[in-house]
């Protein structure tokens, strides 16, 4: 399969028609796109590659993206994938607005993603005649393909902003809590696509990168909760900290708004019990999330191929143990 072939939805809201929505795809390609391009006209993708290096050729120039980094191809850019082996990964799909970096507030000037470690490419061209040259349009959420003589990578020069980049999220500059309480993820936004609510997000994309733990007289990872926002929670290498034998690398979660979740059981007794001493978290780890202010729905797709794995998820909190006694039975 072909990045194309091999892109499948497992979730999303909205519509591009309305402008106003996302979706939530998986890839899993092991060619690459001879003689073929796709262009979407129905938003930005953000794609997350989590094994294989992407050789992205755009019209406005290459790029190429290994695990543990990111690329964002704007809204109506044509581009092609190449592969040097099988590959996966994740897809961010947005139907309107920008992906941009977060209003950093009281944090200042510097911190989170920095832009100055964003990167786009220089132009490049090819000048290919009379070859059957395939292009592919994402549309309304349908596929079109349509035939030219030529390579659409003919641009020899652009200028302007509306650029594909990517990003190497070990350049990711952590703000973490230093003395108490466990902060709101919000402090790990990479990139944010806002809605017209003032203070949410159609999507927000958001790493758990390596980093040092040290509050005190604190449940340190992520405690138990429900909340307005979809979670859908990737794994691009290592494991994760609050779950280490349910999230594997290539998987992922998705805890709809007010659905409560939290640590299984083993990580709640391991962090209820270690010293409270500076600890380095994370280590050899990358999870990330999208998160959206919006309901997700599950694709057919995505319901008939991932629910055979989702079944006993539920399994991982039921070892989980009261820690208290009603008044009546202490007294006893």
């Amino acid at each position: 399969m072909d990045f194309v072939s091999g892109l499948h939805t497992v979730c999303g809201a909205g519509h591009p028609r309305d402008r106003c929505g996302l979706a939530i795809h998986v890839y899993c390609c092991t060619v690459g796109m001879a003689d073929t391009c796709m262009y979407n006209s129905d938003g930005h993708f953000l794609i997350v590659p989590q094994q294989g290096e992407l050789h992205i050729t755009t019209e406005l120039g290459r790029l190429a993206a290994k695990p543990n980094e990111i690329c964002v191809i704007p809204q109506g850019v044509k581009f092609a994938v190449d592969v040097s082996g099988p590959s996966r990964g994740y897809v961010l799909e947005v139907y309107n607005n920008h992906f941009q970096l977060p209003n950093l507030g009281p944090i200042g000037a510097n911190g989170l993603a920095n832009p100055r470690d964003f990167l786009s490419p220089c132009a490049w061209f090819e000048d290919r005649d009379g070859i059957e040259f395939h292009v592919i349009s994402k549309f309304q959420g349908s596929w079109f393909r349509a035939r030219q003589q030529h390579s659409p990578f003919d641009v020899v020069a652009w200028h302007g902003n509306l650029t594909p980049y990517k990003y190497d999220l070990a350049n990711f500059m952590v703000i973490n809590a230093t003395a108490f309480d466990h902060a709101d993820p919000s402090i790990f936004t990479v990139l944010t696509c806002p809605s017209e609510r003032p203070g949410t997000a159609i999507a927000d994309f958001v790493i758990f990168p390596p980093r040092w733990a040290v509050q005190e007289h604190t449940f340190r990872p992520p405690y138990y909760h429900r909340n307005c926002m979809s979670e859908f929670m990737g794994l691009i290498y290592g494991a994760y900290e609050a779950k280490e034998d349910s999230l594997r690398p290539g998987g992922a979660t998705l805890h709809s708004m007010m659905t409560p979740h939290g640590p299984d059981a083993q990580c709640f007794e391991a962090a209820s019990t270690e010293p409270l001493q500076p600890k380095h978290i994370a280590a050899g780890t990358q999870a990330f999330m999208f998160e959206s202010s919006l309901g997700l729905a599950i694709t057919t797709w995505g319901q008939r191929t991932c629910d055979k794995i989702s079944k006993d998820y539920y399994k991982c909190w039921q070892s989980l143990k009261k820690h208290f006694k009603s008044p009546e039975k202490a007294e006893e």
